[in-house]
């Protein structure tokens, strides 16, 4: 595993620990739909939460939440439509973007952005 992909895996972790300590039930980490992925899947009383994880060092020039392109937004569109089909889900939903940074070897929680955008990419 790359020092990207372990970056990235341990700002998930971070993520889902964040939370579950703020209420949300995870019911998936990394799930695919072919080559569509969803970092985690996360649930609360109200919504079906599909979260992008974006995880940078300390030095990372620009905004983190940034960082979920158009295109990514696109195929998390379509990743999350083929899980409510999948497991038959009713209740509302929404994308959130939780940023990550690294400090030495630290990972604090940037930001947790609800509803960072909806699903009108087509």
């Amino acid at each position: 595993m790359s020092e990207s992909q372990t970056l990235g895996q341990t700002g998930e972790g971070k993520a889902v620990l964040y939370l579950k300590e703020s209420g949300y039930k995870i019911r998936h980490r990394n799930w695919r739909s072919g080559k569509k992925e969803l970092d985690i899947v996360a649930e609360n009383n109200d919504f079906v939460v599909f979260v992008e994880v974006k995880t940078r060092t300390e030095g990372f020039l620009g905004k983190l939440s940034d960082a979920v392109s158009r295109e990514k937004q696109r195929l998390m569109i379509f990743a999350a439509e083929a899980y409510l089909k999948k497991y038959e889900i009713t209740k509302e939903s929404r994308f959130d973007v939780i940023t990550v940074l690294v400090k030495g070897q630290t990972f604090e929680i940037e930001q947790h952005i609800e509803d960072a955008f909806y699903p009108t990419l087509r």
